[in-house]
């Protein structure tokens, strides 16, 4: 938790930029996981809950009254019963003061505080309720219906929020930096214990266990597989293989709940064939091609486009595509090796403020999402400014269903050498992932120490670990 006045401004900001009507920001509450007191932990508050009342608490709800200047915690304080099993915590009251909120009341009292906003006809402010313990919260207090309740979201509340948190503070910058150091701890630790013989799990359970040492969680479920070409492929009970190449897409939060998210990709066996190095070079370049022209002012889509370029004509380099790269990439024919858009947005969400829709938080009325294969799933498209924290993750990967697909339909064959890519099948996917800021002039990357992504600095590193 950041200090008292922090929460202060930002709760004032938002309340001019909303200007009347009554904020209801909800908290989120414990969640069982096969029985009701044996619920997920730890527990993750929301984000812009978060954000605006500090507080890691479960049952807690936030008002803010801004045509009477007023702001009230709600939320039942605990009894006996829970002090026995979980120990004493700090009654609403003070939990309210400790982020300079002047009134707190029991949850009863929403269910009037909402009642009475309703009588009098005032515009009610909520954000998009994303569980169903919320979206049932909501249809008591308002009567709306769980599938009405996203597009009766207030999108006045939606864009105030998106354009606060788009922009991070100095202190949130120290904490991103602060996961930074806990994300190098997990990755340079899976480097370590990644050998032939050793499961995917066991690397995964180890790394799971640093973020949870150093910080509160993971900042999203581990990703580490010799199926690099599966994008979010989980831990199994697989045993590493000589050869092959390990994916690893890790991140953690801070106590504070900041996240870092990286990947990098390297030999079991600690050694990239030529093959492997081929490609891994080409996500290389598209990586520090990346860092090299994202600055304030410029598209992210445009730096996509500019990575998907160069990805292209490397690849025609090898041999794997051919034509045109202006058409290739037009037509979409990269996406057969890149999916997925470059990066996102990050902060106290490793995507962040998704909930809040990707259409508001990474396209503006400049800039739309595309409905092409591939660039589809760019999460981030708009101008960047300074304080945007944001991903570069560029990646190759060689998917024999897609293969399959897209040679049995005939699909980009005038831009794919569809006879070279099916002997590579076989090979995996490759992503290189860092966290960048975007400063006054540029970019810089987030973190004190760089987690080895360069071929010579990650067989040096595996070879003396």
């Amino acid at each position: 938790m950041f200090d008292k006045e922090t929460y202060i401004r930002r709760r004032s900001e938002l309340k001019k930029l909303i200007k009347n009507g009554l904020i209801i920001l909800f908290g989120n509450n414990e969640s069982p996981c096969n029985f009701p007191n044996n619920s997920y932990y730890p527990f993750r508050q929301d984000s812009s809950f978060l954000y605006y009342f500090g507080q890691n608490r479960d049952g807690l709800v936030g008002v803010i009254d801004v045509d009477n200047n007023t702001e009230t915690l709600v939320g039942n304080d605990i009894d006996i019963e829970d002090i026995v099993w979980y120990g004493s915590v700090d009654s609403v009251k003070d939990l309210a003061g400790q982020v300079g909120v002047t009134h707190s009341e029991p949850m009863k009292a929403l269910k009037t505080i909402c009642n009475e906003a309703l009588r009098q006809h005032r515009k009610i402010h909520f954000l998009p309720p994303y569980r169903y313990d919320i979206k049932l919260q909501i249809l008591d207090l308002l009567g709306i219906h769980p599938v009405q309740q996203k597009e009766s979201a207030s999108m006045e509340l939606i864009m105030a929020v998106i354009k606060m948190r788009s922009c991070k503070e100095q202190q949130e910058i120290e904490e991103l930096e602060r996961a930074a150091v806990i994300g190098y701890k997990m990755h340079t630790t899976a480097m370590r214990l990644t050998k032939p013989g050793v499961t995917e799990k066991f690397i995964g359970g180890q790394i799971d266990g640093i973020a949870n040492s150093y910080g509160a969680m993971v900042s999203f479920p581990t990703i580490f597989s010799q199926h690099g070409e599966i994008m979010h492929g989980n831990p199994t009970m697989d045993v590493l293989q000589s050869g092959r190449l390990a994916l690893c897409d890790a991140g953690a939060e801070t106590i504070n709940n900041y996240c870092s998210d990286n990947t990098r990709t390297y030999p079991v066996n600690g050694k990239f064939s030529q093959r492997q190095l081929e490609i891994y070079s080409i996500v290389e370049a598209c990586h520090d091609h990346a860092l090299q022209i994202a600055k304030p002012g410029i598209k992210w889509y445009d730096v996509h486009m500019s990575v998907c370029r160069l990805m292209t004509d490397r690849l025609k380099e090898l041999g794997l595509m051919k034509g045109d790269t202006q058409e290739a990439v037009k037509a979409g024919a990269h996406a057969m090796f890149l999916p997925h858009g470059l990066g996102h947005m990050m902060g106290m969400d490793v995507h962040d403020m998704e909930a809040l829709d990707q259409r508001y938080v990474g396209y503006d009325d400049e800039i739309q999402p595309s409905n092409q294969f591939g660039t589809n799933a760019l999460r981030l498209g708009r101008r960047l400014q300074e304080g945007f924290v944001v991903t570069d993750e560029p990646g190759i990967y060689f998917i024999p269903a897609l293969i399959d697909d897209w040679k049995a339909s005939g699909h980009c064959k005038e831009f794919i050498n569809f006879n070279l890519l099916e002997t590579y099948k076989d090979f995996g996917g490759i992503r290189i992932e860092d966290d960048l800021l975007i400063t006054k002039d540029g970019c810089r990357f987030i973190g004190k120490d760089r987690i080895p992504y360069h071929p010579a600095e990650i067989e040096e590193f595996m070879s003396k670990n």
